[in-house]
């Protein structure tokens, strides 16, 4: 069969969101920003501010582009955790003379400059905030995304994402703020088929999310690939028993997360400096972009740990149904074929698909065990340990948690 042409070859006039997802057409998102801009030196793990925006924009610029030529439809500005609160309260360091403004600001304009250079759409992003954690009610929360949402009305994306909410009540009060402006809504949360840090199980999420004015739900972040679409089905479920009708997203880590809890990758020993041993292969999204579609998901991307390449293989594996593959795979070939140009005859013979579809790969490390024992600490929105503060972490603050984290380590041996 003819292999389908690259994108530089098709040429169509730019759609919105849910235009596209109502004709049925397959939207592949962009991957994780904060932890491949960590990797890269742009930003600092702990806060996960993305102030890099401002003082490093050509860093974002470039990141934007690769998502892109992979075959990124849609390109999320890098304002996860860029609310008023967050950067005072995790990013205190920078707000003194970086505002909460001016970082979203600066988002919105790296990615619809990138967005021109190809067939893609710009999402404005919010997430949880520190406000809501630390118990503020529902106008102080809500105050927060307005600030978030008029940057991005004046900055005319082209739709919103709630994205990264571990709780329900306060992913409905993003969705309700970011509705008034109009423009279509997507929802995603941070959990797994357990349902949120509250026990609301994920069709119940859905439902509410639906009910409070999202077009697109489904998940990002936190969980596995295989974890994250079976909590995608579950909410698919919730909706077809309510009646209700929304797309579907899924957005998951490019880590394996058998092991983890509730609270997903963030409770793995790993988190987040030695999270590679865990790390997809690109054919694992093949199968999972596969497994996806045929869940009857059309908005399909990655979170933390998915790189381009990870992305050029949800294209290349739908690059049938889509009717063309990515810019990023003039040089590479599907399931490989470039290796059949290999000088030692026994990589050539690996140019099938055959091969990379069945191998199971190893991990170089004789002494690791498989899996890990999650922390698992269960605290949530009420809890003291989560009470948030400005101030870095004292010695004192460090002692107790020590003392805490020995004692529920004894309770569970």
């Amino acid at each position: 069969m003819q292999a389908p042409p690259v994108a530089e070859s098709r040429q169509h006039a730019k759609k919105g969101i849910l235009e596209r997802l109502d004709a049925g057409e397959i939207v592949i998102g962009d991957g994780g920003f904060v932890i491949a801009l960590e990797k890269r030196g742009y930003v600092k793990a702990g806060p996960w501010t993305p102030e890099a925006a401002v003082e490093y924009p050509e860093a974002v610029r470039q990141l934007h582009r690769e998502f892109l030529r992979a075959g990124s439809n849609v390109l999320q500005t890098f304002s996860f955790y860029a609310s008023e609160d967050k950067l005072e309260n995790r990013g205190n360091y920078v707000a003194e003379k970086i505002s909460s403004q001016s970082v979203n600001e600066a988002a919105c304009d790296i990615a619809k400059e990138v967005a021109k250079e190809g067939d893609a759409l710009v999402a404005g992003g919010v997430s949880q905030t520190p406000s809501y954690l630390s118990g503020k009610d529902e106008v102080g929360v809500k105050a927060i995304f307005q600030k978030q949402l008029e940057v991005f009305v004046k900055k005319n994306v082209d739709f919103l994402i709630a994205e990264y909410f571990e709780h329900v009540e306060e992913a409905v009060w993003a969705v309700e703020t970011l509705k008034v402006s109009g423009k279509p809504v997507a929802a995603t949360m941070c959990i797994g088929p357990e349902g949120d840090l509250h026990g609301v199980p994920p069709g119940e999420c859905a439902v509410q999310l639906v009910k409070a004015g999202a077009s697109i739900i489904g998940v990002n972040c936190h969980f596995d690939p295989e974890t994250c679409l079976r909590t995608v089905e579950l909410m698919k479920k919730g909706l077809e028993s309510a009646k209700l009708k929304a797309h579907l997203i899924s957005q998951p880590l490019a880590y394996h997360t058998p092991d983890c809890g509730k609270q997903g990758f963030i409770d793995l020993p790993e988190f987040p400096f030695a999270l590679e041993p865990r790390i997809v292969t690109r054919w694992d999204v093949q199968k999972y972009a596969r497994e996806a579609y045929n869940l009857g998901i059309r908005y399909i991307g990655g979170c933390c740990g998915f790189e381009p390449y990870h992305i050029r293989a949800i294209a290349e594996e739908l690059a049938t149904e889509r009717g063309f593959l990515p810019l990023a795979s003039e040089k590479h070939g599907s399931w490989g074929s470039g290796l059949s140009m290999h000088t030692k005859p026994w990589v050539r013979a690996r140019a099938r698909k055959e091969y990379w579809e069945n191998l199971l790969p190893a991990s170089g490390r004789p002494y690791c065990p498989s899996m890990s024992k999650p922390d698992g600490w269960g605290v949530t929105k009420g809890t003291a340990e989560l009470m948030q503060q400005k101030e870095a972490t004292t010695e004192q603050q460090l002692k107790e948690l020590f003392k805490k984290q020995k004692f529920k380590s004894n309770i569970v041996a």
